[in-house]
Protein backbone atom coordinates (compact mmCIF):
# COMPACT_ATOMS: atom_id res chain seq x y z
CA UNK A 1 0.00 0.00 0.00
CA UNK A 2 2.87 2.17 0.87
CA UNK A 3 4.48 1.63 -2.29
CA UNK A 4 1.81 1.99 -4.46
CA UNK A 5 0.91 5.33 -2.64
CA UNK A 6 5.29 6.25 -3.42
CA UNK A 7 5.05 5.36 -7.39
CA UNK A 8 1.87 7.68 -6.97
CA UNK A 9 3.50 10.60 -5.32
CA UNK A 10 7.02 10.20 -7.73
CA UNK A 11 4.58 10.21 -10.91
CA UNK A 12 3.06 13.61 -9.62
CA UNK A 13 6.03 14.61 -8.84
CA UNK A 14 7.41 14.25 -12.25
CA UNK A 15 4.46 16.26 -13.91
CA UNK A 16 4.79 19.19 -11.31
CA UNK A 17 8.75 18.95 -12.53
CA UNK A 18 7.26 19.75 -16.19
CA UNK A 19 4.58 22.26 -15.05
CA UNK A 20 7.56 24.27 -13.34
CA UNK A 21 9.67 24.21 -16.21
CA UNK A 22 7.11 25.13 -18.54
CA UNK A 23 4.96 27.44 -16.82
CA UNK A 24 3.77 30.50 -18.94
CA UNK A 25 4.39 32.93 -15.98
CA UNK A 26 6.23 33.71 -12.66
CA UNK A 27 3.29 32.64 -10.24
CA UNK A 28 2.75 29.51 -12.49
CA UNK A 29 6.19 28.15 -11.33
CA UNK A 30 5.63 29.12 -7.56
CA UNK A 31 2.77 27.05 -7.78
CA UNK A 32 4.88 24.49 -9.22
CA UNK A 33 7.54 24.85 -7.04
CA UNK A 34 5.13 24.70 -3.86
CA UNK A 35 3.41 21.39 -5.12
CA UNK A 36 6.93 19.76 -5.37
CA UNK A 37 7.28 20.90 -2.09
CA UNK A 38 4.21 19.70 -0.98
CA UNK A 39 4.83 15.92 -2.62
CA UNK A 40 7.76 15.69 -1.30
CA UNK A 41 7.03 16.40 1.83
CA UNK A 42 4.67 13.43 1.18
CA UNK A 43 7.03 11.14 -0.25
CA UNK A 44 8.98 11.85 2.45
CA UNK A 45 6.32 10.64 5.62
CA UNK A 46 5.39 7.70 3.16
CA UNK A 47 9.15 6.77 2.76
CA UNK A 48 9.43 6.63 6.64
CA UNK A 49 6.72 4.63 7.14
CA UNK A 50 7.59 2.05 4.25
CA UNK A 51 11.09 1.79 6.15
CA UNK A 52 9.78 1.47 9.65
CA UNK A 53 11.01 4.33 10.79
CA UNK A 54 7.66 6.83 11.80
CA UNK A 55 10.17 9.43 12.96
CA UNK A 56 10.54 11.08 9.19
CA UNK A 57 7.16 12.20 9.82
CA UNK A 58 8.40 15.43 12.45
CA UNK A 59 11.11 16.15 9.72
CA UNK A 60 8.47 15.97 7.13
CA UNK A 61 6.04 18.38 9.02
CA UNK A 62 9.20 20.75 9.46
CA UNK A 63 9.59 20.66 6.29
CA UNK A 64 5.82 21.42 5.11
CA UNK A 65 6.26 24.66 7.23
CA UNK A 66 9.35 25.80 5.75
CA UNK A 67 7.96 25.07 2.16
CA UNK A 68 4.98 27.56 3.24
CA UNK A 69 7.10 29.93 4.52
CA UNK A 70 9.14 30.06 1.28
CA UNK A 71 6.22 30.01 -1.23
CA UNK A 72 4.73 32.90 0.63
CA UNK A 73 8.07 34.83 0.72
CA UNK A 74 8.93 34.65 -2.96
CA UNK A 75 5.60 35.41 -4.11
CA UNK A 76 5.74 38.80 -1.90
CA UNK A 77 8.79 39.43 -2.88
CA UNK A 78 7.45 39.29 -6.70
CA UNK A 79 4.45 41.08 -6.27
CA UNK A 80 6.11 44.08 -3.91
CA UNK A 81 9.98 43.87 -5.49
CA UNK A 82 11.16 43.40 -1.71
CA UNK A 83 10.44 41.35 1.66
CA UNK A 84 9.61 44.38 3.44
CA UNK A 85 10.15 47.74 5.26
CA UNK A 86 12.74 48.08 7.07
CA UNK A 87 10.60 51.26 9.00
CA UNK A 88 11.68 54.23 10.69
CA UNK A 89 15.51 53.63 11.33
CA UNK A 90 16.75 56.38 13.42
CA UNK A 91 20.48 57.72 12.14
CA UNK A 92 22.25 58.07 15.00
CA UNK A 93 23.54 62.00 15.76
CA UNK A 94 26.84 62.83 16.31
Amino acid sequence: MFAAAAVALLVTLTLALIRAALGPSVFDRAQAANTIGTVAMLLLAVMGFLNGRPEFLDIAIVYGLLNVIGTIAVLKFFRHGNLGDAGDIEEPTR
